[in-house]
């Protein structure tokens, strides 16, 4: 057995997939394997065959989420109106590959983008149907949020001070060219709440690349990873990063939630967008762009509504 408390830095290509394949699931030794347009960022997933995939962790912070997933997304699967993952089995750690890994059903799809989207409007009702499915799901014995999710459905105050270290970052680097006294103003907002009802199901990482569109609609939502019970607000960061005004309202419609919930979700969009703009450890410099347009979006939006009151 490996000893998974070693650092490790692991190449993971097709080769290596092709060797843990051969040896632990030799049924599948023969079929093609190759990367998948989108991997991700936690995960790097393969193709294997015409009807399944391989995801297998880039690091140490994210194997726990292997064993959560074939836990409980066959219990979740048959209560939701989209397609999920369907686990068909799961790797053992080797002294090649330290981690559980995970064989799922290919589910067919491109993951979402603007120009794939037929009827955005309809596109976040959808996505909204499904997460109050979701949500409705017996939470009982479900993984509070923890280090396994990144705190996902926990209090905002968990990124309080990462949040406050990268908006003083951007007002050094920046001066007056970013509304700082806005971002602040919209951050402790959503701070001043929190969850006080019964703890429900999250995905905890409601984006684009884990929704997957089908013939112009959304077809299946993917990587259950950051998965928990708690606080639903973490899954509204979409609001944000792709909806604008009048889609928002579509998808705001069927969720159907509290304005304080809406306020610390426009926290969870806030939170991560500065954080990648400051570059702060940890974070993806290739995302820094369209961050720069889910500050303005968020800002806009939420001077929008202010005006309206």
């Amino acid at each position: 057995m490996p000893n998974t408390n070693k650092v490790y830095k692991v190449h993971i290509d097709v080769s290596l997939v092709r060797r843990l394949i051969a040896t632990q699931f030799p049924q599948w030794a023969d079929l093609p394997i190759k990367p998948v347009e989108f991997s991700g960022w936690d995960n790097r997933t393969f193709h294997v065959g015409q009807h399944m995939t391989v995801r297998l962790p880039s690091t140490l912070e994210y194997a726990p989420q292997v064993e959560k997933e074939h836990r409980w997304l066959p219990k979740l699967a048959p209560l939701l109106p989209l397609q999920i993952p369907v686990p068909l089995a799961m790797g053992k750690p080797t002294e090649e590959y330290p981690w559980h890994w995970s064989i799922y059903r290919w589910l067919d799809g491109k993951t979402a983008s603007i120009d794939r989207i037929a009827d955005m409007n309809q596109f976040a009702t959808t996505l909204g149907k499904f997460l109050v499915a979701l949500q409705k799901i017996d939470a009982a014995d479900g993984p509070r949020a923890g280090q396994h999710n990144f705190y996902r459905g926990g209090p905002l105050k968990f990124y309080d001070a990462e949040t406050l270290e990268a908006i003083a970052i951007l007002k050094n680097k920046l001066g007056k060219k970013i509304d700082i006294e806005t971002v602040k103003k919209i951050w402790h907002e959503a701070l001043a709440s929190t969850w006080d009802n019964s703890p429900v199901w999250v995905h905890g990482d409601i984006a684009i690349g884990n929704l997957l569109v089908k013939n112009g609609e959304l077809s299946a939502v993917i990587d259950f990873g950051s998965s928990g019970v708690g606080d639903p607000a973490c899954d509204l960061a979409i609001a944000w990063t792709l909806f604008t005004a009048e889609s928002r309202e579509a998808f705001r419609t069927a969720l159907s939630l509290d304005n304080a919930s809406w306020a610390r979700g426009r926290g969870w969009a806030l939170w991560k967008a500065l954080i990648v703009c400051a570059e702060l450890p940890g974070t993806n410099k290739l995302e820094i762009e369209k961050s720069w347009q889910v500050i303005h979006e968020v800002l806009t939006d939420y001077k929008r509504k202010r005006s309206d009151i």
